[in-house]
């Protein structure tokens, strides 16, 4: 599995704005990782500046969104976002580093309604992403940097959530999730990139979709169907669900019309909220190199809430 995530991405632009220089002398490898922070920043900051630009507060109001100081704080959220992309741009440059530029996205032809919903999958996966690498952080400094990150990031989600009538805190443990599974979620929105653009040594992994009802429900099956034109592999199939706690891995069906199914774990802290489904090979060790595709993700009820 790799060990480059979004945390790491953070913590080290935090480093490269208090001492640029320093960040200069370090091995260019920093730089690539900046670089991987900021192609998601820019992402996140064009989706919020959209919505911004496209829907007013009356738009969100019809739709349901109407609490107090609602739009003000869907506007300091899209005010964040723009601050990450500038904070890291200039990290880069400082350190003699080209930083990429944003893409172009498309995130659908959204509605008000649909764009909180799109709101509410980037902000659980940015969260996912911190905290899966939050193990992989020695330095103390860097590690107050990137629980200040997350803390953000966990309250953009409640946020988020609480306004869609969900659980804001869906499961007493978020799910970590590695910087592929992330980027894996992230790139069906990427569309190009410019040319001129750093390369970055990032992969994602084929698609996967759960095409069950949701929310689903610990204990019964969900559906799942591959992207068109990956070929799945003969022999055992797994769904794996990344949990704090420990992966928890499922037997798969393949049924007679091609699409797949798994039960959701059934367990004490399992899934709740947004979570996440990877098709694998192994039911014993997520990596890589066992992943078939995904992840999906799956809306699991919330225990007690209705």
């Amino acid at each position: 599995m790799k060990t480059t995530s979004i945390i790491s991405l953070a913590v080290l632009a935090s480093s490269a704005a208090a001492a640029p220089a320093q960040i200069a002398k370090r091995d260019n490898i920093d730089g690539t990782i900046l670089n991987y922070a900021l192609t998601l920043e820019h992402l996140e900051a064009a989706f919020y500046a959209q919505g911004v630009k496209n829907f007013t507060a009356a738009d969100f109001s019809k739709a349901g969104f109407n609490g107090p100081n609602f739009y003000k704080n869907l506007m300091e959220v899209a005010r964040d976002e723009k601050v990450h992309v500038n904070f890291l741009t200039t990290a880069l440059k400082a350190a003699g580093v080209t930083p990429v530029a944003a893409c172009t996205y498309d995130f659908g032809n959204l509605t008000a309604d649909t764009f909180m919903q799109t709101s509410s999958i980037l902000e659980g996966v940015g969260v996912s992403a911190y905290l899966g690498a939050a193990n992989l952080i020695t330095n103390k400094d860097y590690l107050t940097a990137a629980a200040s990150i997350l803390t953000v990031e966990s309250r953009h989600s409640a946020y988020v959530r609480n306004a869609l009538k969900k659980s804001p805190i869906a499961q007493p443990f978020d799910v970590p999730l590695d910087f592929d599974q992330v980027y894996s979620l992230a790139a069906p929105f990427i569309k190009s990139c410019p040319a001129s653009n750093p390369k970055l040594p990032v992969k994602a992994f084929p698609g996967l979709e759960a095409t069950s009802a949701m929310p689903a429900v610990q204990g019964k099956k969900v559906t799942y169907s591959v992207a068109k034109g990956t070929t799945l592999p003969s022999g055992n199939l797994y769904v794996a669900f990344p949990l704090a706690t420990g992966t928890v891995f499922m037997n798969v069906t393949r049924n007679a019309d091609g699409s797949l199914a798994a039960d959701v774990p059934q367990m004490a802290n399992g899934p709740a909220g947004q979570s996440y489904a990877i098709l694998t090979t192994s039911n014993s060790n997520l990596t890589d190199s066992s992943t078939v595709a995904g992840p999906a993700i799956v809306n699991v009820l919330v225990p007690y809430w209705t």
